[in-house]
């Protein structure tokens, strides 16, 4: 396993898709399972944070610009 800050958001999401995959897997030990979760909660919290950080990139370039934001970042998706 790779460090998660070197994942790209890409790389992140990949690998975070696997854990699903494994974790929903009846036969695996519980040691195991709990290392996975762990892992998978960190590669969820790095692929928000890497599109919190494009968010705030985006609304740079449209202000820079002079255009309004395309979309609203403090609003939480439902």
């Amino acid at each position: 396993m790779s460090k998660i800050a070197e994942l790209t958001f890409e790389e992140a999401m990949d690998e975070l898709q696997e854990v699903v995959k494994q974790l929903e897997d009846d036969h695996l030990p519980l040691e195991k399972s709990i290392t996975l979760y762990e892992r998978g909660m960190q590669l969820s919290k790095h692929c928000d944070d890497k599109l919190k950080q494009a968010e705030e990139k985006i609304t740079l370039i449209v202000n820079e610009n002079n255009e309004q934001v395309p979309f609203d970042i403090e609003e939480e998706p439902s």
